[in-house]
Parts: C-alpha cells; sequence; structure tokens
C-alpha cells in the first residue's frame, strides 16, 4: 500500500460517518419532523362506554350509526423534531387542514381530542379550527381531518376515535397520518423500546471500520518509530561483542525497517585500523573490546557497555577457582604444570589471543597488571598432540575450540559466549564471574566496550540512531542479555565507562 495512509483514512470515516449521521438525523432530516404513533387499535367487545369512561360520552356520533363491529384508535400526534412547527408550516391547501387522519376498511363514527401536552393547544382544536370527520372512496375510509395546529418541540396531542368496518374482513389496515412540513417530513414514531435499525446500522459499520483497521494494522506496513533512521551501517571489530551488535542489529531492523547492516568482525585492531584507512564515512564503525589508545587520533569513541570476560579452562582438569596471582603465574610461565596447583599432572598450555586483540589487551590490563612474557605466534591446531604448551588464536570462537580441544589448556573469553560454547569457567578469588559482581567491584575480569567512528556521526545518521538505541533505547535489553551492562546504566558508579581507565 506504500505510503498511503489507509489506517488514517478508516479513522476519518469512522468519525465523518456518525457525525454525519448525527447531523442529518437532528439538523437537517430530523429537524422539522412530525410524528404520530398508534398507541392502541382494538375492538371493541361488550359494552362501549365501559372503554373510556367520561370520554366516549364526548364523542360524535353519527345518527342512527349502526353500532356494531366497532374498534377503538388512539393516535398520537407530537413535534418528533428539533424544530418549532408553526402553522404556516403544513403544506395542505386547505385553509384550515393540516393533515388527514386515514383508516382503511373502516369508517368514523365518533372522535375526540385528547391528552394535550400543553394546554394552549386546545385553542387550535377547538369546535371551529377545521377539524372533522368524513368518508372517502364511496365511504370505505374514514378520515379524520386535523388543523394545522402550531407544535413547540416535544408537543403532542391524541386523537380517540371510535370506528366501524366499511368493508372486508379479518385484520383491518394499519391507520395512517397523511400531510406535509416544509423542509420536513411526517413520519410514523415508532416504539422507543430496543435498538432502533438506524442505531443497529451505524454500530455495525464503525464494528466493520474497527475490523478492517485491525486487519490493516496486521497485514499491512507499518510506521517506523520516531527515532528510527533508515540507510546501510557496515559494523567491524571485536569478535566477542559480535553477538550482542548482531542481535540488537536484528531487533533495530525489525522495529525500522529501512535499515540494513552489515558485519565484519575480525577482531578490534582491525576494525580500528579499516575505519581509520577508510576515512569519514558516517556509514562505517567498529566495535574495540578497551580503549584504542593514542595510535588512531582521528577515531572518536562511545562507550557502550561495561562487558564481563571470565577464565576458562578444559573441562576434565577439575579447576573450578583460580585466584589473581595464579593466573597471572599460569600466563607468565611461574606455573607449568597443573599439579603445581592441586590439578592433575598435565603440562599447562596457555591459548592466548593474538596480538591486537581487544580481549586480550583488557587481560593483559586487568590480571596480568600489563606485563607479560613474549611469545612468538604458533597455531593451536598445529600444536595439538604436540608438548608445545603455547598458541595462539584470532577470535572468540577459536578460543573455545582450542580449550576444549587441547588437555591441559587455559584461556580467556567473553562470559556469555563462553557460557554459550558450554566452557570450564573458574571463579577468581572464590568470586563468580557475573553482572551483579561486576557492578558491585568485587569482581576483576572485565571491560568496557566501545564503539569508534571516523569524525563525528550526523544525528540522522543510521550509525547515530542504532548506538542509541544500544545504549539508552530498547537495545539495552539486548546488552543486558549478554550478561552485560549499558555504560549509560545508573547502577554504574561514575567513571567506569571512560576511554582510559
Amino acid at each position: 500500500m506504500g505510503d498511503f495512509p489507509v489506517d488514517t483514512i478508516l479513522a476519518l470515516i469512522g468519525i465523518a460517518v456518525p457525525v454525519a449521521a448525527f447531523l442529518w438525523e437532528f439538523a437537517i432530516a430530523g429537524r422539522r419532523r412530525l410524528g404520530y404513533r398508534v398507541q392502541m387499535d382494538t375492538p371493541v367487545t361488550g359494552e362501549v362506554e365501559a372503554v373510556f369512561p367520561g370520554v366516549l360520552s364526548q364523542l360524535r356520533r353519527d345518527a342512527g350509526a349502526n353500532m356494531r363491529d366497532l374498534s377503538i384508535v388512539l393516535v398520537r400526534i407530537e413535534n418528533s423534531g428539533t424544530s418549532t412547527i408553526e402553522a404556516a408550516d403544513y403544506l395542505a391547501p386547505v385553509a384550515r387542514v393540516g393533515l388527514h387522519l386515514r383508516f382503511p376498511q373502516r369508517r368514523v363514527v365518533g372522535m375526540a381530542v385528547t391528552e394535550l401536552s400543553d394546554q394552549d393547544l386546545a385553542d387550535s382544536l377547538g369546535p371551529n379550527s377545521g377539524i372533522g370527520v368524513r368518508e372517502d372512496t364511496g365511504g370505505h375510509i374514514g378520515v379524520i381531518d386535523l388543523p394545522k395546529v402550531p407544535l413547540n418541540r416535544g408537543d403532542h396531542y391524541k386523537v380517540l376515535a371510535i370506528l366501524q368496518r366499511s368493508e372486508g374482513t379479518g385484520e383491518y389496515p394499519d391507520p395512517i397520518l397523511l400531510g406535509g412540513i416544509k423542509r420536513g417530513r411526517v413520519t410514523e414514531t415508532k416504539s422507543r423500546t430496543g435498538v432502533s435499525r438506524v442505531m443497529l446500522t451505524l454500530i455495525a459499520f464503525l464494528v466493520l471500520v474497527i475490523v478492517v483497521q485491525f486487519v490493516v494494522a496486521q497485514v499491512g506496513p507499518k510506521p517506523d518509530p520516531l527515532d528510527c533512521a533508515s540507510g546501510k551501517l557496515t559494523v567491524v571489530g571485536s569478535t566477542a561483542f559480535e553477538p550482542v551488535i548482531r542481535d540488537a542489529a536484528d531487533q533495530y531492523g525489525k522495529r525500522c525497517t529501512g535499515a540494513e547492516f552489515a558485519f565484519e568482525f575480525a577482531g578490534s585492531e582491525r576494525g580500528l585500523d579499516h575505519v581509520t584507512e577508510v576515512g569519514a564515512d558516517p556509514s562505517l564503525i567498529t566495535i574495540s573490546d578497551g580503549s584504542k589508545g593514542p595510535r588512531y587520533p582521528a577515531l572518536l569513541a562511545r562507550p557502550l557497555a561495561l562487558s564481563i570476560f571470565t577464565v576458562i579452562v578444559h573441562k576434565d582438569l577439575g579447576i573450578t577457582d583460580l585466584t589473581a596471582k595464579q593466573i597471572a603465574d599460569l600466563f607468565q610461565g611461574r606455573i607449568t604444570r597443573w599439579s603445581q596447583i592441586g590439578g592433575p599432572d598435565l603440562p599447562v598450555v596457555l591459548v592466548d589471543r593474538t596480538p591486537g586483540s581487544g580481549t586480550r589487551t583488557i587481560f593483559e590490563s586487568t590480571m596480568l597488571g600489563g606485563d607479560r612474557a613474549q611469545r612468538p605466534h604458533q597455531s593451536c591446531t598445529a600444536i595439538k598432540d604436540t608438548e608445545n604448551t603455547y598458541c595462539d588464536v584470532a577470535a572468540t570462537k577459536d578460543m573455545h575450540k582450542a580449550v576444549a580441544d587441547i588437555p591441559g589448556a587455559i584461556g580467556y573469553s567473553e562470559l556469555s559466549e563462553a557460557r554459550k560454547a558450554d566452557m570450564g569457567i573458574v571463579t577468581i578469588n572464590g568470586v563468580a564471574a557475573d553482572r551483579e559482581q561486576t557492578i558491585a567491584g568485587s569482581y576483576p575480569f572485565w571491560g568496557v566496550e566501545y564503539a569508534y567512528s571516523n569524525g563525528d556521526l550526523p544525528g540522522d545518521s543510521l550509525a547515530a540512531s542504532f548506538l542509541h538505541y544500544l545504549t539508552v533505547g530498547a537495545g539495552n535489553g539486548v546488552v543486558r542479555a549478554h550478561g552485560n551492562e549499558p555504560c549509560d546504566s545508573v547502577l554504574l558508579e561514575p567513571g567506569r565507562c571512560v576511554p582510559d581507565r
């Protein structure tokens, strides 16, 4: 349906139709309306005078009328519109007569006017008002001619008639009131009990509009929220934070349909190099575990989250806790066999991340004090089943595979990904790796994840919108779901998320 606002059009129709119906009913068609209602139409059996004591004595009767096969009819005539009806508003050509109350198959043998809503109406219904009884069409239809009675809004009077059958058998046809009103109408007023057909039709229409709006909302294109941006964004950098970025981008894309994402996660240093080499490009950002340092002056940082890391070991070692000193001694080469710290008699195999890895930088700064022995690169696949005790890997998933495959191996990883890979996770100084302990400052192995761009990001760019979504928008739920804490969290003390700790 493109940009056509179907839901808006339906909403306007849903408002316009009831308003138009109201205006038509009460301001146009119903503004001047004279209604009539047959309140009684019943055959007379037994003593006629006993039906309406005190009323029938007023009835005008034809001399010598055969009072058999009689019926009594009571008709209410009322101003059912919203405007006053004046005598001049009646369209009947006869000077004084305005309406004709007709009784097919019956003739009128007596009538009286009863129940005036206003006694002032009596002046318009007196003997000289034009009111009278006659027969039409050869005596088969009785007619009561009614005068041009002025009626204020809500005024009414009633006509009581004694009728005698003039022809036919069975039930009588309904009485009918004929006449015309300027800019109005004469209509039969139905009983007010129950729901009118007009009201049922209007309700059905509104229900239909609601149903159509619901269907359009479900199957039609949904407008993007106001904080969405469109375009394409390429994200490179840290493999440790890759799952968070992918999940957040997937959620962002579902609510912001004009956004497209591409990913090239190959490590923090490679990401920083790539963004530097490309130059100013708002469609490209990189993610880094830890600060970029002084080597990339053109790159601007946006702290994203407090990321939690953990030390992992081969599961068969049975090692569940290490002190911070033991971890440093292991990676500095001062502990070379697990039996030295209560484990099996196996050589320690150190699995490291390649130089330039943000995770490696965080591990060195938090667990090794920034000082460690330098070792040449060795492939973890190549040293398997050899006596070599050191190798390094380029990505988080490679770290998990090496530690799981090599007996005696120890390494480190982002916490949530290590849990997903079912790695042997150790506590540090008896403190488990989790978000609460890290926020409280009890757990030492953590770092800050940053997003870097080459220069400022335009406020309307997809990169700026996505980073806002990730930190202070709904995307921070994705960050927490992966075991991290957004840098804008009120739970973090000031200074925890800064470019340089």
